[in-house]
């Protein structure tokens, strides 16, 4: 379908909105007309007020006929001086696609790309275009891949698609507005009713009877009528317009595939799925590390680290590309599913550009160190960005790991805490298992139903697992309050603790065996019967008192 076939029928949709509006209107004002005619006074005088009730929302949605625009994404806006090669490449892009390359080009945090352009009268008039482009994305793709994916954006422009998605959206924005303003109307209604009847049956009782079950089903009932008119209305202009959605993204490859090549347009819509759950494994586990403690990793290692977490899993990764999302398509979906369009792109004829741009796409910029400072700058908050700052890695996964022992609050610590009176502690908790109070303690756990019924062996294998992972939490608080224990810091695997040497011992005397050690000895104190003495031999010995030192000193 043409751009001015899909224009047209974008226009027809969004039309067909206000029509539906005006032709509830004229159901309205005809019902009105009808019970004024027939009807006695009062009662028409009545049904006629609740039309105007109905018709104000009707008429809102109507009125409101100026779509507002969304935020633009927080990035950082770079010059044709800033990023000469990233604008030639765009550029250049621009010209094979045959289209106008954007007027601005700004670079984001997120795994992704996309355009957008500021057309004017519904989208028939042109008007400025941008470029955004995501810094993860091209730490982690390879310049050819990197072309492939500007080309496939660009060749959104070339078919009229971003100055058609102004249409579509008004459309998608009134709905949603009409839809929402019936659904708070109903609400509303069922509120009142409920609140009628709640005085109701107050009153009721202070006389001495029996208080009505609270019956709101048909409050707000003509109003949820109306939103749902509007809401099957919507999905069938969410289905057509999604479509076209998803026709554009296969021109948008097919083009891609033409200007760059079929094989890195293949190989590119494979590796984002697998970036995009990268870096929000990353963003999880490594960038917000510090968040708890109030800390963040050194100046531009928010976004620095993670190319390097990248090239320390590529093994990881690598197994990852060829497994494709089989998750059904929905009609609502706004693109193909990533699958048919990698098959779709791989039934092409090869073009023997397989070797083509191998080296890795972030080299394209001037000075990488100096984009990820920058970029922290223009997409973090003014309240992030004032934390203090850890010299490298380890010290921000040493502070934070301290921090977040330091703060435990296990279920295992609020049941102790209830069934002690006191605060937590964990030499408390080893006599109350030596003293065979462990399963007592367990039932003030939380509980499912199924768990808090059972009894016996039932019930401890029940809360044992959750005992355990506490126990365990509680065990490396201990060691990281007296200093005997660091973090190893690893980009390809997870932290792992250490036992360090007891004061006077030598390096070699830590134990990398930490882990292992205190989850056999936790096993062995939740174990049936429960033995405490492997834990308490693990324990670094809690520091003397001063005053008791000077009582046994030798006089």
């Amino acid at each position: 379908m043409g751009s001015t076939l899909r224009a047209l029928r974008a226009l027809v949709l969004l039309a067909g909105f206000y029509l539906l509006g005006v032709l509830l209107l004229a159901v309205l004002a005809g019902t009105d007309y009808l019970l004024f005619a027939h009807a006695p006074a009062a009662v028409a005088t009545k049904l006629a007020v609740v039309s105007v009730l109905l018709a104000i929302p009707l008429v809102r949605g109507l009125l409101m006929l100026r779509t507002p625009k969304g935020e633009e994404p927080s990035g950082l806006p770079v010059s044709e001086a800033d990023e000469p090669e990233l604008w030639r490449t765009v550029r250049e892009l621009a010209d094979q696609v045959d289209t106008r390359a954007p007027s601005r080009i700004v670079l984001t945090g997120d795994v992704n790309a996309a355009v957008s352009e500021d057309a004017h009268l519904l989208g028939l008039l042109p008007g400025p275009r941008r470029l955004y482009l995501g810094v993860p994305l091209m730490q982690g793709l390879t310049e050819a891949q990197l072309r492939a994916v500007l080309a496939h954006e660009l060749g959104h422009y070339a078919g009229s698609d971003t100055r058609l998605a102004a249409l579509t959206l008004r459309g998608r924005v009134q709905l949603q507005r009409t839809v929402r303003n019936f659904e708070e109307r109903a609400g509303s209604t069922e509120a009142r009713e409920r609140a009628r009847q709640e005085r109701k049956n107050a009153k009721a009782e202070a006389r001495g009877k029996e208080a009505r079950e609270i019956d709101t089903g048909g409050a707000g009932i003509t109003y949820r009528t109306l939103a749902r008119i509007y809401t099957a209305y919507a999905k069938l202009y969410l289905r057509a317009t999604l479509t076209d959605s998803r026709r554009q993204e296969y021109a948008a490859d097919a083009s891609a595939a033409r200007i760059t090549g079929r094989d890195a347009i293949a190989s590119a819509l494979r590796e984002i799925p697998v970036l995009d759950g990268a870096f929000g494994f990353y963003v999880r586990s490594y960038a917000t590390l510090g968040t708890d403690a109030g800390l963040l990793p050194p100046r531009g290692e928010v976004f620095g680290g993670f190319g390097r977490m990248l090239t320390a899993r590529q093994l990881e990764l690598a197994g990852l590309r060829s497994e494709l999302s089989t998750e059904p398509a929905s009609p609502y979906d706004s693109h193909p599913p990533v699958a048919d369009r990698v098959r779709r792109i791989e039934l092409l004829p090869a073009d023997g550009r397989a070797d083509e741009a191998h080296g890795a796409a972030i080299s394209l910029l001037t000075d990488e160190e100096r984009t990820y400072a920058a970029l922290e700058d223009a997409v973090l908050t003014d309240e992030v960005r004032l934390l203090p700052r850890t010299a490298d890695w380890q010290e921000l996964l040493d502070d934070a790991m301290a921090g977040n022992l330091a703060a435990l609050n296990t279920p295992l610590h609020r049941a102790l805490a209830l069934y002690t009176k006191s605060r937590p502690a964990l030499p408390a908790l080893l006599t109350l298992i030596d003293n065979g109070q462990l399963w007592q303690l367990a039932r003030r756990l939380p509980l499912s139903d199924e768990a808090a019924a059972a009894k016996g062996r039932a019930f401890r294998e029940f809360v044992r697992p959750t005992l355990h992972n506490s126990l365990h939490s509680m065990v490396m608080a201990e060691f990281s309050a007296r200093s005997r224990m660091r973090w190893e810091f690893s980009w390809a695997q997870p932290a792992k603790a250490r036992l360090l040497p007891a004061p006077g011992g030598t390096p070699d005397d830590g134990d990398p065996g930490l882990d292992a050690a205190i989850a056999t000895a936790v096993d062995r104190a939740l174990a049936d019967p429960p033995d405490t003495v492997p834990l308490r031999a693990l324990l670094p010995p809690a520091p003397r008192d001063p005053a008791s030192r000077e009582t046994d000193a030798p006089r």
